[in-house]
């Protein structure tokens, strides 16, 4: 067992857990979007940061992929991730303004601008689609291709493979396109309609999506 302090509390985890999933032990919450318990942790979207403290110092790190150590002080909820996570947020909502997701983490958090160029992509490049179908389809039908802002979900070669089995698990896994604030117009990057709210089932100013993955990579009607 391995003994550590999240938040001022100390805890007794079990060797090779995540300092997440310790946290989630605990009842401390920390959000999370590229991270699946179904999955393996990739760390990609960096919401679930935490200040790791090492004496006079202490960095940020993504708890969905830092094993818990001995004597390990984690905080959750301090000034610096509260900064950073803001700043992560903002950067997802430039590139995906339409997820009511996204919406409701922006909301909770006190966001109330984006700071950043909007630009459409409907996608936040998370990976959850893409380790769904290769982890739990065993297909791989899947994947991205391109490097910096080229960079997308498709096929290979931009072809539909025969291994892809139009199961829908990549819509299903997405964190970003189960629900979509579809507003006429968004003020600085926001939903007018969901900020400073509390998340909630449905959403006045949302419709439901639907999102499927083409050789061309991803499409949100």
């Amino acid at each position: 067992m391995i003994e550590l302090t999240i938040d001022g509390i100390k805890a007794k985890v079990e060797e090779g857990t995540t300092v997440l999933e310790a946290a989630r032990e605990m009842g401390i919450i920390i959000p999370t979007l590229c991270y699946h318990p179904g999955l393996s942790p990739y760390g990609a979207c960096r919401v679930c940061m935490v200040e790791v403290v090492k004496g006079d110092h202490s960095s940020l790190e993504a708890s969905c992929t830092l094993p818990v150590e001995q004597g390990q002080v984690i905080l959750t909820n301090s000034e610096k991730v509260t900064r950073a996570r803001k700043l992560i947020v903002e950067l997802l909502l430039s590139s995906c303004p339409n997820s009511k997701t996204l919406q409701d983490m922006a909301a909770n958090m006190g966001i109330n601008k984006v700071r950043f160029k909007i630009k459409d992509r409907g996608c936040i490049l998370c990976g959850r689609c893409v380790r769904y179908c290769k982890e739990q389809m065993k297909s791989g039908g899947i994947g991205f291709v391109g490097r910096g802002t080229s960079r997308r979900v498709a096929t290979a070669f931009d072809v539909t493979p025969e291994e892809c089995r139009n199961c829908g698990g990549c819509e299903w896994i997405c964190p970003v396109c189960e629900k979509a604030c579809m507003a006429d117009s968004l003020i600085d990057g926001l939903c007018g309609g969901c900020q400073n709210l509390a998340p909630v089932e449905t959403c006045l100013v949302c419709t439901g999506c639907s999102e499927s993955v083409s050789p061309q990579g991803h499409k949100v009607y």
